[in-house]
């Protein structure tokens, strides 16, 4: 410690330059080197540090301020977002509405559509049946009518003779003669 002493009091053994001169003792000019700096700093920086503070001052209003509006562009999109959004659920509302409105009327419409044709095909199977109703009769009653003409056939064989049989002959032929002059 002595050796530091030392090198600063050595500092007060340089020549001097005019009336200008250091004083080496510490713990005599510590103090008033510190109010003479702290003089200087408040009387020159003054300025210095309003200007620093000054331009902090400038950009925190401008961060402010840009903040801000992107705050009010925010809410401006988001107002927008809302709008477009309140449009989209009343389109789909209609979408919906009008969905159930046409799943309803198809609904109608294809039962109407197979109660038509339960109805055709009810038909057509009446009919079906009728006609082959109509046909099993008509084949009973040839076959009938032909089998009773086998036996008038016989009876008039075994009962005619040749006279009388030339007589039903000629007979049946001016009926068919008389019936073909009614059709022309």
């Amino acid at each position: 410690m002595k050796n530091i002493t030392n090198s600063f009091v050595s500092v007060g053994h340089w020549p001097s330059a005019g009336s200008f001169e250091f004083n080496t003792d510490i713990l005599a000019t510590n103090p008033i080197n510190l109010s003479v700096v702290l003089g200087v700093l408040i009387f020159f920086g003054k300025g210095v540090l309003n200007d620093l503070l000054d331009k902090r001052k400038q950009r925190i209003l401008s961060t402010i301020q840009n903040s801000e509006e992107l705050r009010r562009g925010a809410i401006e999109q988001l107002e927008r977002a809302r709008v477009r959004l309140r449009k989209v659920e009343i389109e789909a509302d209609e979408y919906r509405t009008n969905g159930y409105y046409e799943i309803e009327r198809e609904k109608g419409n294809l039962i109407n559509a197979t109660c038509n044709s339960l109805e055709r095909l009810e038909n057509y199977k009446n009919e079906t049946l009728f006609f082959e109703k109509q046909r099993a009769i008509n084949q009973v009653r040839q076959q009938v009518l032909q089998q009773a003409l086998q036996r008038a056939l016989g009876t008039l064989n075994s009962c005619l003779n040749s006279e009388l049989h030339f007589r039903t002959i000629s007979a049946n032929i001016d009926i068919l003669e008389s019936m073909e002059e009614i059709t022309d």
